[in-house]
């Protein structure tokens, strides 16, 4: 019998992504990165003020995801979550990062006690969404997601998914507004475990 599915992101909805990233700009970069601000001005050379190139930036983030993946730590209840949801659901991480980080994102998982399927992607998540979807051929699928062209794509793509937006991170939360393209916005774990029970439920009566 088809399980329910659920497809989840990993920065800042399992793992904590952005402070550990703005640590180690300002320790190792001397970089000042402020939330809440447009990208231009979020990240600034300490010494000079000076804001630091869109390129240069993009170049750092792929460095912290080579590098420095251990600074990362779970958002609270997460992995507990899912542990509970597990009994009853596939869990499948669908993680925006290229193939060749794959490896490493499966072992930091696994590190935490959560061994799942990592599937990598670049850009909106639908396509990918889709097949995986088709692989599973679950009877219920839960995608949940920190930003918000994920949840367009999702939305486009499978419809038919149940499209929670979770923003775990609490400094960060107050900054992202929370996308039309999903069907609840909640940013702790407690709540979203419950939300997902009561959509599984309903689509088991």
């Amino acid at each position: 019998m088809a399980r329910p599915l659920i497809i989840t992101d990993c920065d800042e909805v399992l793992l904590h992504m952005m402070v550990p990233f703005r640590a180690w700009l300002d320790e190792a970069h001397g970089i000042h990165f402020t939330f809440g601000t447009s990208f231009e001005e979020a990240f600034r050379h300490k010494d000079s003020r000076d804001p630091v190139e869109r390129s240069v930036v993009w170049s750092l983030l792929g460095g912290f995801f080579d590098t420095e993946m251990h600074r990362q730590y779970p958002i609270e209840g997460a992995l507990e979550a899912l542990e509970r949801l597990s009994a009853t659901a596939d869990i499948v991480v669908l993680t925006n990062l290229e193939d060749h980080r794959r490896d490493a994102r499966t072992q930091q998982l696994a590190r935490y006690g959560l061994h799942v399927p990592v599937y990598t992607n670049r850009g909106g998540k639908g396509p990918a969404a889709a097949r995986i979807i088709a692989q599973y051929q679950p009877s219920v699928t839960l995608f949940i997601d920190d930003l918000e062209n994920n949840h367009s794509s999702v939305a486009s793509h499978v419809p038919q998914a149940w499209r929670l937006h979770m923003v775990g991170e609490a400094e960060l939360a107050p900054f992202i507004p929370t996308t039309p393209d999903a069907h609840t916005r909640i940013d702790g774990w407690a709540e979203a475990e419950r939300w997902i029970v009561g959509r599984i439920a309903d689509a088991a009566a």
